[in-house]
């Protein structure tokens, strides 16, 4: 089981990287702060100084169709926001 799942690559999430040397990443439900700590470290070889997490609900959803109203929901998921130390960075486009 991995604890990254993958990371947040979105217009808002670049500007927090380069300005503020924050990133985002989606990361499984069950992980807490401190694995997602030493996963981010073992990944990528950066120091990490603050980890903030936000575990999200799916939303329900319905529509219309032939046989009637279907309903179901969208997953959840949690998202980590990391901070890492003055000086250190991550390169998602490196091996592109």
């Amino acid at each position: 089981m991995s604890v990254i799942l993958k990371p947040v690559i979105t217009e808002k999430m670049t500007q927090m990287g380069e300005k503020l040397n924050r990133y985002g990443f989606l990361v499984d439900r069950d992980a807490n702060k401190l694995q997602i700590k030493k996963a981010i470290k073992d990944v990528y070889g950066v120091e990490v100084t603050d980890v903030n997490t936000m575990t999200y609900a799916g939303k329900k959803k319905t529509r219309y169709s032939k046989s009637g109203f279907i309903t179901g929901s969208s997953n959840g998921y949690k998202k980590a926001i990391v901070t890492l130390a003055k000086g250190e960075t991550i390169d998602f486009y490196s091996n592109i």
